[in-house]
């Protein structure tokens, strides 16, 4: 009981424990966004070397860490707090024959060593923290000097014509596509804008970042600094 409550009071939201988070998986498994995700994962690790050791914080049912590993080459390890969403991660690397380590743990308090990291990647979960502050501080700190940290996100200043477009693009059911679309404007509510992003980096070891936004999403990158 005393664990439950301290995961719920760091994650804004519902747990997604059981059926939810498989309800979840089934949303993001489809072929589209599949192919989604390999275009991402080819784009965060375009020109890394073999021998890479990347992070996914938050990383769900895992796909795009599975397709980060499809590329060869990079150690890929993936954190999150629901022990549902690391069992179905897990599962689907195994499907997939890929090698990824999925773990259970808090994005505040990360069960790694400091500087374990050269890239590190949270997709579509940032907003749901509650301590956002200590999972940037955890970033920096995994991150091995000259890293890389990008947060990807939802928009606070997103439309409902962006996310029309979004959940249009996603080759959902009717059903799907409906209960998508409301959950997207819930999630709207909690997600951060630019300005309150660039304020949170700001008051964070990271100090500074670069932001760019399109549609729903906003993307976040910030650099660890080389040791002097």
């Amino acid at each position: 009981m005393q664990m439950t409550e301290a995961r719920r009071w760091r994650f804004k939201g519902p747990e997604m424990e059981g059926p939810i988070a498989r309800w979840y998986a089934r949303v993001r498994g489809t072929k589209s966004q599949l192919d989604a995700y390999r275009e991402q994962a080819r784009l965060l690790t375009n020109g890394l070397p073999d021998g890479t050791r990347v992070l996914e914080v938050a990383p769900g049912p895992g796909y795009l860490a599975i397709e980060m590993a499809r590329l060869g080459g990079f150690h890929v390890t993936g954190l999150d707090i629901s022990h549902t969403f690391v069992e179905i991660a897990s599962d689907n690397a195994l499907k997939a024959g890929v090698a990824v380590e999925f773990r259970q743990g808090d994005a505040a308090r990360m069960p790694f060593e400091s500087e374990s990291f050269d890239l590190v990647v949270c997709q579509a979960a940032f907003k749901n923290f509650t301590l956002p502050g200590r999972a940037l501080a955890e970033m920096h700190r995994v991150l091995r000097a000259g890293g890389t940290a990008v947060i990807q996100d939802m928009s606070k200043d997103a439309t409902h014509a962006d996310i029309e477009d979004e959940v249009r693009d996603m080759d959902l059911g009717r059903f799907s596509a409906f209960t998508t679309k409301a959950t997207l404007e819930m999630l709207k509510r909690r997600a951060y804008s630019s300005g309150q992003f660039e304020r949170l980096v700001a008051e964070s070891p990271f100090r500074t970042c670069e932001i760019t936004t399109e549609g729903i999403g906003l993307q976040v990158q910030l650099k660890k600094e080389q040791n002097l």
